[in-house]
């Protein structure tokens, strides 16, 4: 059973139990049940709301510009959301777990994206997202002159989902159009407004106050390495290799590749220091790959290279270029005759080499195995050659694709990430389709997520992704789709500042005092920020009973009464049901049409 199936019997349990006490009279008149939904009901707080509401002129100021804010994005939400659903009855995507079902609920453990760590700091957001959200509406009704029968919390099963304020019926009829509208607007303006807040603090002095500790941080090792064995692991960090201090992933390659014993002394935190005996072993592989192997579990070790023994990646580079085009590799799965180079996964349309080739090496794999007649005998190889080359560089790159070896002439183009020469072609790291490694960790990229949230990476190296944050717009963004970084930015997915990554990161400046609390406060800041904006985003969609359709609902009762109509409540009717189903039809789509479609 899936995750998503153990929630839904949970949640018929829970539905079935809470009838059951409903039934026998345990439950108070406060609380109301419809399935699994359960909404508590209070008169308390609307003397506040009222107090608070007396300064009018400007709350409907206030409340003008979120109808208009509201509007533009009412209108951007039912676009994108016909234009997906369109897409995909048009070309169905592939199931994948960005489309998973689960994946569509901010509920941590259950969202493969939103782990169970930063729990507390989205309950925290949804909590205070709901309360500016309901606020905002109970607010502007008193504002307008419209009384409150009930306020209270929305819970599905025992997640606070939800809050309302439920207005008096006859007193919401006999308001007007516009303080309807205003009202009903309330909600998702303050949503956005605390997600600008939490963002500003976030991007200004919090993340100001982070810097990236010395070192290389490590994500973890790989099972049945040699880091494994001498016990790297998560949370580490690597701060020199025999002496020579390393602050970037290329510092550590070199210096690995440098070292010419088998076993290496490694400095971890800079406090201890621990022997690595290096020994190659693919951790890694792509299907289809020329040795026909598949690194699942374990690692798969190398032990010679045309029966010259291979221990280091050292080793292994210098038996590979001597060993011609093919090279006779000897694994512990066995003997395999493979072609060295770079393993391309995919040459980019208008690419330099896409360009010169064709349609020869259009959607196909294949390998980069030399440059101007040097050797290229893997993907890091094929980085530092062209290295030496700049943009608009003529060279001639020999490939093998479709069981044979043929050279184009290619023009080399720039690369935006740090303006170095480049081919155009998305790599497998590693050598002919498998990832070799003597050492074995996977690195985290500390200084990368640190540059993404408006601070000060302090790699050492050249920005991964460069101009991607020059604008507030531009962070937000980047904000929003950092849980989903490995689906959009190619990199690990980022939860946040939790304790399994703070080593990586230190305290300075004026904010020095609070130690780790920087932390916290950064970790609630993100989360606060990214479920408001899901809050605002989504109830600003054109279907009722969220509060775009009933906007919508405003905005076509005033345009039909303009209109020469004998039934208008009719046209009224029909253009938000239909409007309003639209809208239920693509987020049916778009959640489950990947897997009933594909």
């Amino acid at each position: 059973m899936n995750t998503l199936l153990w929630v839904l019997v949970g949640i018929l349990v829970y539905s079935l139990a809470a009838k059951a006490l409903q039934i026998r009279g345990y439950l108070p008149d406060s609380v109301r049940l419809q399935g699994p939904i359960a909404t508590i009901h209070t008169k308390r707080g609307r003397a506040l709301l009222t107090r608070l509401a007396k300064p009018k002129r400007f709350w409907r100021a206030w409340s003008n510009v979120g109808v208009g804010v509201a509007l533009v994005i009412m209108v951007g939400m039912f676009v994108l959301l016909l234009f997906q659903a369109i897409s995909i009855l048009r070309n169905p995507p592939a199931p994948s777990a960005v489309n998973q079902p689960e994946n569509f609920l901010v509920v941590p453990g259950v969202n493969d994206f939103l782990p169970l760590s930063v729990a507390p700091e989205i309950v925290f957001g949804l909590l205070v997202g709901l309360v500016v959200h309901e606020g905002g509406h109970g607010l502007l009704c008193r504002v307008e002159d419209i009384d409150i029968d009930s306020m209270g919390a929305v819970f599905l099963a025992f997640i606070p989902v939800g809050a309302f304020v439920e207005p008096d019926e006859e007193s919401q009829s006999n308001a007007n159009r516009g303080a309807r509208t205003r009202m009903f607007a309330a909600g998702v303006t303050n949503n956005f407004v605390l997600t600008a807040i939490a963002f500003a603090l976030l991007f200004g002095p919090v993340v100001g106050a982070v810097g990236v500790a010395p070192g290389v941080a490590v994500d973890g090792a790989y099972a049945g390495s040699p880091a494994s064995a001498a016990g790297i692991d998560n949370g580490d960090r690597i701060t020199a290799i025999e002496g020579t201090n390393v602050t970037t992933e290329r510092d550590l390659d070199n210096a690995l590749l440098a070292a010419e014993d088998r076993t290496v002394s490694v400095e971890v935190d800079g406090e201890r220091t621990v022997q690595v005996e290096r020994s190659l072993v693919a951790v890694g592989s792509v299907d289809g790959n020329p040795a026909n192997l598949t690194v699942e579990d374990d690692p798969i070790g190398i032990t010679a290279v045309n029966g010259t023994a291979v221990q280091t990646r050292g080793e292994l580079q210098s038996a590979l270029e001597d060993a011609g085009d093919f090279a006779r590799v000897e694994t512990t799965a066995g003997t395999r005759t493979i072609p060295v180079g770079a393993y391309v996964t995919r040459a980019a349309p208008d690419g330099p080499i896409a360009n010169a080739s064709g349609d020869d090496l259009a959607n196909t794999s294949f390998l980069i195995a030399g440059i101007d007649g040097e050797r290229i005998t893997s993907s890091t190889d094929l980085a530092r050659t062209l290295d030496g080359y700049d943009d608009g560089d003529r060279v001639s790159v020999r490939v093998y694709a479709d069981g044979a070896f043929q050279s184009y002439d290619v023009r080399l183009g720039e690369t935006p990430r740090d303006g170095n020469a480049f081919v155009g072609v998305d790599l497998f790291p590693g050598t002919s389709g498998l990832l070799v490694t003597d050492f074995g960790v996977r690195t985290y990229p500390a200084a990368t997520y640190l540059e993404l949230l408006g601070g000060s990476g302090g790699g050492g190296e050249g920005s991964m992704f460069p101009g991607l944050t020059d604008s507030p717009f531009a962070l937000v963004y980047v904000a929003l789709v950092l849980p989903l970084a490995s689906i959009v930015l190619g990199i690990p997915n980022f939860p946040g500042f939790t304790p399994a990554v703070t080593d990586f990161y230190v305290i300075q400046g004026p904010l020095a005092p609070l130690g780790d609390g920087v932390f916290i406060f950064a970790n609630v800041l993100f989360w606060t920020a990214w479920v408001n904006l899901q809050l605002g985003l989504f109830n600003c969609i054109p279907g009722y009973p969220l509060d775009g359709g009933r906007i919508l609902r405003m905005g076509a009762e005033a345009v039909v009464s303009r209109l020469p109509v004998s039934d208008s409540e009719r046209l009224v009717q029909t253009i938000t049901t239909s409007i309003g189903l639209t809208m239920l039809a693509s987020l049916i789509l778009m959640i489950f049409g990947p897997q009933l479609l594909s």
